[in-house]
């Protein structure tokens, strides 16, 4: 595993951790999930993607991103306490819209999946009545 990958891990479940139980403001509220980290190459960013079950239209979404990106300079001295590495990536918040759209995605994919289908049934009924309309080729006897 790449170190990037590592500590991307390292950020996802300590920021989580944090988040749980060292998070005081009110605004972000307790059910929030921390759903992918991507650490830059070089370590020196950490693109955060969070998603709650509290933030239910886009405004609170809005609202929770820029109260976690203001609290960024608090994350980073949190992690920065619980690791040993050299520099610590300068955490930045993004709101997880695939958590929501992923049922929907999953629906047009059902839609998808069921018209194929029926074509595939129609183009197999065509065939076979086809076949039994048509002439039966003539065969040469010896």
């Amino acid at each position: 595993m790449s170190r990037d990958l590592r500590v991307a891990d390292f950020v996802r479940d300590e920021v989580s951790r944090i988040l749980q139980r060292d998070m005081r403001d009110p605004r972000v509220g307790s059910f929030v999930s921390v759903n992918d980290v991507r650490v830059s190459k070089d370590l020196s960013y950490a693109e955060i993607y969070v998603s709650s079950l509290q933030a239910n239209d886009s405004k609170a979404q809005q609202e929770l991103i820029e109260v976690l990106n203001r609290a960024a300079g608090f994350f980073r001295t949190e992690l920065a306490r619980r690791h040993t590495m050299r520099t610590t990536p300068k955490p930045r918040f993004h709101y997880d819209e695939l958590v929501e759209r992923g049922p929907q995605l999953e629906k047009l994919i059902g839609q998808a999946v069921s018209q194929d289908q029926a074509r595939s049934e129609q183009v197999s009924e065509d065939d076979a009545s086809s076949l039994s309309t048509s002439p039966s080729p003539i065969t040469k006897e010896n």
